[in-house]
């Protein structure tokens, strides 16, 4: 079984881009990734493209060949749809084949347009990423769903909303130097818990935004790499998928997250590490308590304990483990299609060295991201190892 190694990566600018089409967006990430690469785009073999709401958004089904005509190939070209999982689900894909043997060469990643909707619309999209008959009928939302799950988790291990604020200020600092983010503000604490209150206990700091953005990464296999002379010196060496009931009120209870308990086991034999040796994290943090539910079913804390990581400084960028430097969902923005794609690609550029928040981990070796699907009902892990 070959190893598969990141040859190069790209990414849009995330935010509000609602003049721009979804074919755009993902032209100039993968026209980066392929350029950052030095592959020719007569050797990729496969496109393998997340994206969630398109249909919605963009009134355009099948989507997948149309992102292979934009980058000038008529190759095979598949939609990949994990609500926000998909592009994780894509990579994934992609991995499974290079090692499989049946390609080289294959571009995965995905995209998103949002901000040309509104609110209430992408709301109403967003929510088809739920269970219709027993969640969406009712009125659950997203910030409810998460909501009940932070509320979960106080009753059972305690916790206060000034952990989850240390959370969204950590993750704002991170997003500052980041050229690709979409928020390059740095709030406070107090300015957290002051801010308007969205779904009790979480608050509008405690969520992220709605985004426009795309991203792409070309993977190859360690021949293709070694006979063409690339400069790859990251390789995925573990990838799993967990999943879970779709509807929270079939779950035995909501302050755990056994999908992501799930990919993270299998992604780590997969990789032959374990938890400890994981130097850095990109964890699917869609609101605070996301991001402290994914370090505990990533087994970097037991349950409980995860809540106080950053407000003790263990998860920020001067941590032992820092969680989220290329500023998480929260800050940097997550356009649902292109997230996963976008965790492989911030990893890779923190792992190499050309982020700009890489100082903090320049003797890292072993780097994880974390996507997940709605309320985690779908969970994608990946390992990712640079060689030093």
């Amino acid at each position: 079984m070959t190893g598969v190694r990141v040859a190069g990566v790209g990414l849009t600018e995330f935010g509000r881009h609602p003049e721009r089409t979804g074919r755009d967006m993902f032209a100039e990430a993968a026209l980066a990734a392929r350029t950052d690469s030095s592959v020719p785009v007569d050797d990729v073999e496969e496109i393998n493209y997340g994206n969630f709401m398109g249909s919605l958004a963009e009134r355009q089904g099948h989507q997948a060949p149309l992102m292979a005509e934009m980058i000038g190939s008529r190759c095979s070209a598949t939609r990949y749809e994990e609500a926000c999982a998909s592009a994780g689900v894509a990579i994934r894909e992609a991995v499974r084949s290079i090692r499989s043997g049946e390609n080289d060469v294959v571009l995965a990643g995905g995209c998103e347009r949002m901000t040309n909707l509104s609110t209430a619309e992408v709301t109403e999209g967003l929510s088809t990423a739920a269970d219709d008959l027993y969640e969406i009928r009712a009125g659950v939302t997203f910030p409810g769903a998460y909501a009940l799950m932070a509320r979960a988790y106080f009753d059972r291990f305690g916790g206060e909303r000034e952990d989850l604020a240390h959370v969204a200020m950590k993750n704002h600092d991170n997003a500052m130097p980041n050229e690709y983010a979409q928020f390059h503000r740095e709030i406070t604490v107090e300015e957290a818990l002051d801010a308007p209150m969205v779904s009790e206990p979480l608050g509008l700091f405690d969520a992220c935004p709605v985004t426009d953005g795309a991203s792409a990464v070309v993977l190859v296999s360690e021949e293709y790499a070694a006979a063409n002379d690339l400069d790859a010196p990251v390789s995925v060496t573990g990838s799993g998928q967990g999943g879970d009931s779709l509807a929270l009120q079939n779950r035995k209870q909501l302050a755990v997250t056994p999908a992501t308990e799930r990919a993270a086991a299998e992604a780590y034999e997969d990789a032959g590490v374990t938890a400890d040796a994981v130097d850095l994290v990109e964890v699917h943090d869609c609101f605070t308590i996301a991001e402290v539910l994914a370090i505990e079913g990533l087994g970097f804390y037991d349950p409980g304990e995860g809540i106080g990581a950053a407000r003790r400084g263990e998860t920020t960028a001067t941590g032992e483990r820092p969680v989220n430097l290329s500023g998480g969902l929260k800050a940097k923005g997550h356009p649902v299609g292109a997230t996963g794609g976008s965790q492989i690609a911030e990893m890779t550029r923190l792992l190499r060295g050309d982020h700009p928040n890489s100082e903090y981990v320049e003797n890292a070796t072993v780097g994880v991201t974390h996507n997940a699907g709605g309320t985690v009902a779908s969970a994608v892990v990946h390992v990712l190892e640079v060689d030093r």
